[in-house]
């Protein structure tokens, strides 16, 4: 019984520190966060990548859900624009969790399915937006992967409203000239 509460006590902390600090805080930390020995954190997790995986499983099968909801989503530009609104919101959330997904961090090997499930399915989201009309006829996937680029490179230190706003400009530049999106309604003064 202490051993599982140890395990969801690591697990918790670790979560909580690579989303505010990144993914390369030292396990030593973790477990003094945690108010136990680093042993006890080695038994529950031999190498680091173990603990990270564990930390952000949650957060992946999160993220899955949020695909598979904009896949769900009939109209194809709210799909598309809900999927890079969901990408922006977990990039604010979690720091940790784009290191996993889209960097070079070590545990971005145990996530590989899911990077590569995610990629297939704003492909079909870009294709069906695009069939629409919905966004620009010379829109492509590579495109909107700049846009999510863009959005995980954003700087945490900026605020919330400058990554919303970031995310409305690239919006735009997406959707196609008659698109009536709430989104590009918004900042439609912009284009003026």
């Amino acid at each position: 019984m202490d051993a599982e509460l140890n395990r969801r006590r690591i697990i918790a902390i670790a979560r909580a520190a690579f989303a505010d600090e990144g993914l390369d805080l030292p396990m030593r930390e973790i477990a003094r966060r945690a108010g136990l020995g680093i042993a006890t954190v080695h038994r529950h997790f031999p190498a680091r990548t173990d603990l990270v995986t564990a930390a952000l499983a949650e957060l992946v099968a999160e993220c899955r859900g949020d695909m598979q909801a904009s896949l769900d989503e009939p109209d194809p530009w709210r799909a598309l624009s809900g999927a890079v609104h969901k990408f922006a919101e977990h990039r604010l959330q979690d720091r940790g969790l784009n290191e996993a997904l889209f960097g070079s961090h070590p545990a971005a090997a145990a996530f590989a399915v899911d990077r590569r499930e995610q990629a297939r399915a704003m492909e079909r989201l870009v294709d069906r937006a695009r069939e629409a009309g919905a966004v620009r006829p010379d829109v492509t996937v590579e495109d909107v992967r700049v846009c999510l680029g863009a959005i995980a490179s954003f700087r945490l230190a900026h605020s919330a409203t400058d990554l919303q706003r970031l995310v409305e400009l690239l919006l735009i530049g997406l959707a196609a000239d008659d698109s009536t999106s709430p989104e590009t309604e918004t900042i439609s003064w912009c284009l003026q």
